[in-house]
């Protein structure tokens, strides 16, 4: 009965330690495609170059990943106004933003997973940290410091993105470049350079949660595949455009996989976390705090 008991408790605190990092991983969707309007399922693709940009600065310079990728943030965010750039002029100008639209973000991922096999091949990659493998003992469970340190700074962001939305100029006007395009211009704000500055946000917290995936598992070029379809669920679950709905979701997802995980198999994990998914859907269409 203890041994149960522990195990369920370490469950819990492991599912929602994973819950945080889900969380660094779907904010960037939750801009794009909660507030933006723009599925940009090549997330993972620069959540990927966020960890093997890690990876360099860890092995290479020698310092925390995490401080890498918090380097790196800037080169991300005018990475990401390029990218909205080249998607405006191509598709949205032109009211192709569908298949067409959809196609160039899918390239986008296929050209970057391809580019970074041929830079660094196909093995597993792995960093260092004093933090890394260390656990703190509470009693009925134990923290890993590898989830919780990335779980700490993923609160952080999540926390400063929400602020930086709900009290600037800017801010509001990313949550209401969606809605109201027109009442926007007449605040003599331009909607396309909010997009562009929101988007290039939502990239550069890829960064971010690039070096949170490589400090959790190793990575190689095709594990970005495995978070195509949760971060998108996630952001559905928890309400477009919603911060907290959004962490509420990957909090739920973390430890309901978490839990099945461990009683049930590691195999069980993604079919119980999206029944969870369809399940709130049936009953509340517009997420756990969508509008």
């Amino acid at each position: 009965m203890d041994a149960s008991v522990d195990l369920l408790f370490n469950a819990l605190i492991s599912g929602l330690l994973i819950g945080g990092f889900y969380a660094a991983v779907s904010i960037g969707v939750a801009i794009s495609f909660g507030l933006l309007d723009v599925v940009n399922i090549a997330h993972p693709a620069f959540i990927l170059l966020g960890s093997y940009v890690a990876f360099l600065g860890n092995t290479v310079l020698g310092i925390d990943p995490i401080l890498a990728a918090l380097i790196a943030m800037p080169a991300f965010y005018f990475l990401g106004m390029l990218a909205y750039q080249v998607y405006y002029v191509a598709f949205e100008r032109r009211d192709d933003q569908s298949i067409r639209g959809l196609s160039f973000f899918f390239g986008l991922l296929f050209i970057t997973e391809v580019a970074l096999v041929l830079v660094f091949g196909v093995d597993y990659r792995t960093v260092q940290a004093s933090y890394i493998g260390a656990t703190i003992n509470l009693g009925l469970f134990d923290l890993p410091l590898r989830l919780l340190v990335p779980f700490l700074v993923s609160m952080a962001l999540v926390t400063v993105l929400q602020l930086f939305l709900s009290r600037t100029f800017i801010g509001r006007a990313i949550q209401a470049v969606a809605q109201d395009q027109l009442a926007l211009r007449l605040m003599a704000a331009n909607p396309i350079k909010i997009k562009r500055v929101a988007f290039g946000l939502s990239i550069a917290t890829a960064s971010l949660a690039g070096a949170f995936l490589i400090i959790i598992q190793p990575v190689e070029p095709s594990i970005g595949r495995e978070y195509i379809g949760r971060v998108f669920a996630i952001c559905v679950l928890g309400g477009l455009g919603s911060f907290p709905g959004m962490v509420i979701a990957a909090m739920t997802l973390g430890i309901a996989e978490s839990l099945t995980a461990t009683f049930f198999g590691p195999s069980w994990a993604p079919a119980v976390a999206f029944s969870i998914l369809l399940i709130t859907l049936a009953v509340r269409p517009s997420g756990i705090l969508g509008r």
